[in-house]
């Protein structure tokens, strides 16, 4: 994924029964890189941190799918949408700016261990 070319990210509200978790999704190339996140996007906005896990890359109809999913077993919703624009992508680190309703600033998501990762606010945009 090219350093500063405009892409879009989306954050999904996924819940099925006995959880309720958040799928963020930027644009890559034909797929959507993805992460699960514990938190909802308005509380992203006030934390400088949050926990994500790598999960499997979803289809780019997920930038505005809403439904059934998981044959049925749970739904999406989006909660938050906008542009992406990425300036350094490597192994274990990846930074952006994000411009959405909600979430507008510059983020990074930086490998932890494995699968699991941390995604950091690290100021306004530019």
């Amino acid at each position: 994924m090219p350093a500063d070319e405009l892409r879009r990210f989306v954050i999904q509200k996924h819940t099925r029964p006995g959880d309720t978790h958040w799928d963020f999704m930027l644009e890559s190339g034909q797929s959507l890189l993805t992460w699960r996140l514990p938190e909802c996007p308005a509380e992203l906005a006030k934390s400088p941190d949050c926990p994500a896990v790598k999960i499997f890359d979803h289809p780019l109809r997920f930038l505005t799918y809403e439904g059934p999913v998981n044959q049925g077993t749970g739904d999406v919703k989006i909660e938050e949408a906008g542009t992406c624009l990425f300036h350094e992508n490597r192994a274990g680190l990846i930074s952006f700016e994000l411009h959405g309703e909600l979430l507008d600033g510059q983020f990074e998501l930086r490998r932890q261990e494995d699968d699991r990762w941390l995604l950091k606010r690290l100021g306004p945009g530019r």
